[in-house]
This record gives structure tokens, C-alpha cells and sequence, in this order.
């Protein structure tokens, strides 16, 4: 009998939530002596309450730019054309064949810091942008802008910023732990990379994009489509025999944006060194977890 008193309770107060009332979980204090008691009552807002609130909060996150911007309109066009898909079945042992040789191209990956200034043809650096723009996005929103520096004089701008925040972060702003894991990878605040390699490529990401007409356009999960893209261009640079090192310019991302003259709508993640290898260069021996760490099977 308490099982269905308990369960009754939890119906009214979900019921409460759902129709969205200013205090959507305040239930008449008679209702809820009646069916649940003084305690479990009280429990149960409780819990209710705490849910309410996490999910206000994704809710309001979610809606975080269409509120600061109620011009946003719609990303696609509600006449979208739907067209048929031109493909290929591929056997079964070619499938195998092409993942296997894929994942061996792969597993030779490494990043590297210490670059080259040998010289890189520009239509190479093309193709690996164009790649990395094919990745899948959020209503196909395609949020990111590649910026591809190749001037020296931008570089040495760059190098400025970021190592000027960085000694700041080395010495100030990591905890211990942090600098300490980093020591055996021996990357410090000094990164002669951002000068040497032959071209940056900077990832921003787009919170919102601007239509033609000058309407804004909401990005749906600009954050994870960006990182899908990156992965497309980590490929994509292998893949063309070059190297790079991922980083992330922590706290440099206002100063380079207003050095490149990006809009406000964009945000600095990612920079990559992209070029050959030094003649001395040494990467750290690492090995990566084998398929029965990484993979669970159901």
C-alpha cells in the first residue's frame, strides 16, 4: 500500500513539473500530507526540486545564445531538397582490408613539436581544410573558421601572445600536479614551433553564424561538431604525410582573435604547428591501450 501511496506522490509532482508553473513542484501542502506524509513529502521536493533545477539549468544553456540574440533565425531552409544518396556496397573484404590499412596509417600518428621550416605547398594545406570541412554538424551549421597563418610577422605575433600567457600559466595559473605531468613530455612555455613550422592553423568556433541577409543563425552543438571537424583535420594532416601538435592557447584566445580581426560570435580552441619533421626530431615513447581497454562490447 506505501509502494502505491509513494508512487502516486511522485506522479502528482512530475505532472507539476511538466506543466511548467511558477514553483512547478509546489503541490497543495494537504495533498502531499495526505499521500506521501510529512517526511517523505519533504524528501520528495526535495529530489524533485534538485532535478528541476539541473534541468532548468541545460535548458538554459541550451538557449543561451537565441536568448542574447532574438533575431536568430531558422539554419535551414524548411523547403530543404532531399536528393538520393549516391553509394557502394563494398565487401566484406575490402571493408576489412581498407579499416586495417586506415588504423595502421593512424597508429603511425605522433605529435610533434619540434617542426621543420621546410617548405609545404599552400594546395596541400587546402585539401586538408576542405577534409576537414566535411565533417558532420548540428543542423548542418558547419560552425568553425580555419585560419591559416603563413606570414611570419602574424607568427611572431602569435608566439608573443601565447608565450607571454603561458610563462603566466606555468608559473601562476597550473597547479603543481599539472606542470608535473607535463615535465616528462618536455613542453614548456617556450614554443619555438609556433615560428618554425611553415604554417598555424588556428580552429575557431562559431556560436552563432550570419545569413546573408544579415539574420543570425543558432549553431546546435558548435562544440561538439567543432571537435568532430578537428579530428577530420588531425586525419587529414597524417594522412598527407605532415605533422602537428594539438594545443589549446589557454587564455590567449581574446588577444589573437582581435590580432586576426575575428568576430565576437567566434572563440579560439584549438592551434596546430603543421609541417615536416626536424632532421633531430624526438617524440616520447608512448604506447597507446590496447582494443580491450578502449572498446566494451553488449
Amino acid at each position: 500500500m506505501n509502494f502505491f501511496r509513494i508512487l502516486y506522490c511522485i506522479v502528482i509532482m512530475f505532472i507539476s513539473v511538466c506543466k511548467s508553473q511558477p514553483d512547478p513542484i509546489e503541490i497543495s501542502q494537504m495533498t502531499k500530507k495526505k499521500y506521501c506524509g510529512d517526511n517523505l513529502s519533504k524528501t520528495l521536493s526535495t529530489v524533485c526540486r534538485g532535478n528541476y533545477n539541473t534541468l532548468s539549468k541545460k535548458t538554459d544553456e541550451a538557449a543561451e545564445v537565441s536568448e542574447d540574440h532574438p533575431d536568430l533565425s531558422p539554419a535551414l531552409p524548411t523547403n530543404l531538397q532531399h536528393i538520393p544518396l549516391q553509394f557502394e556496397v563494398v565487401p566484406s573484404q575490402v571493408l576489412i582490408k581498407n579499416s586495417e590499412n586506415f588504423y595502421k596509417l593512424m597508429n603511425k600518428r605522433r605529435s610533434v613539436r619540434n617542426l621543420s621550416s621546410r617548405p609545404v605547398p599552400k594546395e596541400v594545406i587546402y585539401n586538408i581544410v576542405k577534409t576537414a570541412g566535411t565533417s558532420p554538424s548540428g543542423a548542418h551549421t558547419e560552425p568553425w573558421t580555419f585560419a591559416v597563418i603563413e606570414s611570419m610577422d602574424m607568427k611572431e605575433k602569435i608566439r608573443a601572445i601565447i608565450e607571454g600567457e603561458e610563462e603566466t600559466n606555468y608559473k601562476q595559473r597550473m597547479s603543481k600536479t599539472w606542470t608535473t605531468d607535463l615535465k616528462p613530455l618536455k613542453t614548456y612555455w617556450i614554443k619555438p614551433y609556433l615560428t618554425k613550422a611553415p604554417y598555424l592553423i588556428l580552429v575557431f568556433k562559431q556560436m552563432y553564424g550570419v545569413k546573408s541577409d544579415g539574420s543570425k543563425k543558432l549553431h546546435y552543438y558548435n562544440e561538439q561538431s567543432l571537435s568532430i571537424a578537428v579530428g577530420f583535420l588531425l586525419a587529414a594532416i597524417h594522412n598527407a604525410g605532415l605533422y602537428t601538435v594539438t594545443t589549446t592557447p589557454l587564455n590567449c584566445g581574446p588577444s589573437i582573435r582581435s590580432l586576426l580581426n575575428r568576430p565576437s560570435s567566434e572563440k579560439l580552441v584549438f592551434l596546430f604547428p603543421v609541417g615536416f619533421p626536424a632532421d633531430n626530431c624526438l617524440v616520447p615513447d608512448l604506447h597507446r591501450k590496447p582494443l580491450s581497454e578502449i572498446m566494451v562490447e553488449y
